[in-house]
């Protein structure tokens, strides 16, 4: 089980603080099962808390991460990929640019 983080600590930690100093004010209970209860809310909220919030914001830099490039770019003068003997370079791309038109774009 990985180590969780500083983040993950202050925000569990403001979040049973703050959960138990709310709801004892708002039951206003003087029993210790009652006291024991809202200590045990307020413990399961931050556990909550503090697994959830850090998952939201790595699944969110997974996607806001760039794709990986190739380093060097193929020649012009070299046939490229789908292009026939003779045909210029920029043709085919120019055909295909013109089939995606009415298509949505990925990209965001």
């Amino acid at each position: 089980m990985p180590r969780p983080t500083a983040a993950q600590l202050a925000y569990g930690t403001a979040t049973v603080v703050c959960s138990t100093l709310v709801m004892l004010l708002l039951s206003g209970t003087t029993a210790g099962l009652g006291i024991a209860v809202i200590g045990i809310a307020a413990l399961s909220l931050g556990l909550l808390v503090a697994l959830t919030v850090p998952a939201n914001s790595r699944a969110a830099t997974a996607r806001t991460a760039p794709a990986s490039r190739p380093a060097t770019l193929p020649a012009t003068s070299a046939q490229l990929p789908g292009q026939r003997a003779g045909e210029p370079a920029g043709q085919r791309a120019g055909q295909r640019a013109e089939a995606r038109m009415g298509q949505p774009s990925l990209r965001r």
